[in-house]
């Protein structure tokens, strides 16, 4: 008798959604708003000079709905100084995205998340879990940097 998918093996180490597994695909749960969709279709606008960045974190006290918090122009200087009075409010976790400036990376456009060091544990892991979920709702973007409050583009070191 032929195992079925219900009743094979996990193999140690490997993705849900690797074959060995079964290939039973799992969802990280999380629920990306269409505001942010939407600021983040105005940031890859090159005709709209009003929106370069946005900021997303959790709708309210809901621990799955990701919503727009806020979204600007100014480039990175202006985000990431933003980045410490909106965390605190956002309760320690938020995404973003932006559009770079500098000539060497004009025209490319990036994703972070920011957790601070106050964020309690249980939410920093599932934040972590749902990184890729929000990642994949802002299209079009080169890669991830590594946020902090004050980082200006010439610091912000290479896109991964």
């Amino acid at each position: 008798m032929a195992p079925s998918k219900s009743n094979l093996p996990v193999v140690a180490g490997t993705m849900q959604t690797d074959p060995r597994s079964g290939g039973v695909k799992r969802s990280s749960g999380v629920n990306v708003l269409p505001s942010v969709v939407e600021a983040w279709a105005e940031v890859r606008d090159d005709s709209n000079t009003e929106v370069d960045w946005i900021l997303i974190g959790y709708d309210g006290s809901s621990k799955t709905d990701m919503t727009l918090i806020e979204k600007g122009k100014g480039g990175m200087d202006v985000l990431s100084n933003k980045i410490s009075t909106v965390v605190s409010e956002a309760g320690g976790v938020v995404f973003g995205g932006t559009r770079l400036f500098t000539n060497d990376k004009s025209g490319r456009f990036v994703h972070f998340i920011y957790v601070d060091e106050y964020c309690p544990a249980m939410k920093k892991g599932r934040t972590l879990m749902y990184k890729n979920g929000v990642f994949n709702a802002l299209l079009g973007c080169d890669g991830e940097i590594e946020m902090k409050p004050g980082l200006s583009e010439s610091e912000m070191g290479s896109i991964r």
